[in-house]
């Protein structure tokens, strides 16, 4: 399977995909006027305590406070071991667990004040009216490790599956690991031999000593250690021995990734290349039909079948439908082929729509446990090559499947859309004949006090069409009503449903 990095960076956006066999599988957007603040650290001092939510806000110097929760309060080593349950042997995620589930024995009441000072990092940018999320149980990733400060336990990406190659990484790690750290084994770190592991310990160590003086040394809040950008970013956590090149169309940018490379990575430089050919670079690549695709809420399936994606204020839903799709042999049969079709392109769409959060899939029912076991199946499987953690819940008879994507910053649709200022996000409009009524039932309540000859309504182009042709009765029946003759008068400045109605006009 070939890979590529592809990357479009301007000075004000920067757009990353990730190419598998020519298809776009991973799309990154960053404004530069809409800063990433995910994995900075900040010394954030406390605006407010709320012991009935187990929870504080922290000024950490942006526009809307942070919020941390009691969970994510680093109070001591022991008390953090606790509740990340380091006796176990091996770690579910590359990076720690930003919310253990145990409860602590503190409340948080105990433990901050309003004005203190406390170092935190941002585990979840900014979404929408909402402020970042924030913990200070601060981790810093490299390439091949990811060195916690607040827990010494040692672990290994579940995507390294070999037993001996966990056994040697963890061994490297224990003999190199300076006291107090615990440190992580990313996916990267699988072959990786033992000096650029101790190489990348030092450097981990140092970067955390550095960030420890400058947070004893600076007023808060403020910033002590801005994440790498999504250029770098990319570099670091995408561009891997499986990816055949890196194709990138600014010159400060390849510079940036080269100077990059000969610090970190220098076997990696020749596969980088620098884009100079006469289409826009996502044009040469065919990506910005696919992007297109993707901010759209029906996706047909090459069956005929399609999904639907909507997106509500508390979850994801997606709707998979016939279409016109009508198989060949029975219903059992056609619907699950449509429904294993569908999971393909489901977990696609999530991958590249970044789609986080609660997300309640709706399959078309099928009436065979044995079927709804092959459907979840294919779908917890796909999911594996995702780099984000999911988890998903069997599916119910109904046919429903609900499942978690972390959500760490905007999706695709919000990062690229804004809510429609004609239905200001409700997804509809009055029809054009409910707004024709709406007017005869204002008029009739209105007019009947007020003296006049003529009575004018302007209305959209589109709602004067109608009340001269199919609703011309409605027109009649106010005269008849009123004994006033109505004057409907067209304004193309007008919202579909906006209207002004003039009571007062008198023949002269």
């Amino acid at each position: 399977m070939s890979k590529e990095l592809i990357i479009n960076d301007t000075k004000h956006e920067t757009r990353v995909a990730l190419l598998e066999n020519g298809n776009l599988e991973e799309l990154i957007v960053e404004r530069h006027m809409e800063e990433n603040i995910t994995g900075n650290i900040y010394k954030g001092k406390v605006v407010r305590v709320l012991p009935g939510m187990q929870a504080a806000f922290v000024n950490i110097g942006q526009d809307q406070a942070a919020f941390i929760y009691v969970t994510d309060v680093y109070f001591g080593t022991e008390e953090y071991e606790r509740l990340l349950g380091v006796d176990a042997d091996e770690e579910n995620k590359e990076t720690p667990s930003k919310s253990p589930s145990l409860e602590p024995s503190f409340h948080i009441e105990d433990v901050l004040c309003k004005g203190q000072d406390i170092l935190v990092q941002v585990s979840k940018a900014p979404i929408g009216s909402k402020g970042a999320r924030i913990t200070s149980h601060v981790s810093i990733p490299g390439r091949f490790l990811v060195l916690m400060h607040t827990t010494k336990h040692i672990g290994i990406s579940r995507r390294i599956e070999e037993e001996k190659e966990r056994a040697r990484l963890k061994e490297i790690i224990s003999e190199l690991r300076p006291e107090p750290y615990g440190f992580i084994a990313r996916t990267l770190s699988e072959g990786v031999n033992k000096k650029k592991i101790a190489s990348e310990i030092t450097f981990l160590v140092q970067l955390w000593e550095n960030i420890q003086k400058k947070y004893d040394n600076t007023a808060g809040p403020s910033l002590l250690h801005m994440e790498l950008d999504v250029t770098l970013r990319a570099v670091r956590d995408l561009f891997t021995q499986e990816v055949d090149r890196l194709v990138i169309d600014s010159a400060t940018g390849y510079d940036s990734i080269l100077r990059f490379l000969d610090t970190f990575m220098p076997g990696f430089k020749d596969y980088v290349e620098l884009y100079d050919g006469p289409q826009p670079i996502f044009d040469a690549y065919n990506l910005e039909t696919e992007i297109a695709r993707a901010l759209k809420k029906k996706v047909w399936l090459k069956s005929g079948g399609h999904i639907v994606i909507e997106n509500t204020e508390a979850f994801v839903v997606i709707d998979v439908n016939t279409g016109r799709y009508v198989g060949k042999h029975n219903l059992e049969e056609t619907v699950l082929k449509l429904n294993l079709e569908a999971v393909k392109e489901i977990a696609y769409q999530i991958r590249l729509r970044n789609i986080g959060g609660l997300i309640v899939i709706d399959f078309i029912d099928m009436e065979k446990e044995v079927n709804r076991e092959k459907v979840f199946n294919a779908l917890t499987n796909v999911l594996k090559k995702d780099r984000i953690k999911t988890n998903v819940l069997p599916m119910s008879a109904m046919g429903l499947i609900e499942m978690t994507r972390k959500r760490t910053h905007e999706n695709l649709n919000r990062m690229l859309c804004e809510p429609c200022f004609y239905c200001e996000g409700e997804g509809y409009l009055k029809s054009k004949r409910t707004v024709c009524y709406d007017i005869y039932r204002e008029v009739m309540q209105e007019a009947g006090d007020v003296a006049g000859d003529r009575i004018t309504v302007k209305v959209h182009p589109d709602v004067a069409d109608l009340f001269m042709g199919e609703e011309h009765n409605v027109v009649e029946s106010l005269e008849r009503n009123l004994t006033q003759e109505i004057v409907i008068l067209a304004d193309s400045r007008f919202h579909v449903e906006q209207y002004e109605i003039n009571l007062k006009n008198r023949m002269t």
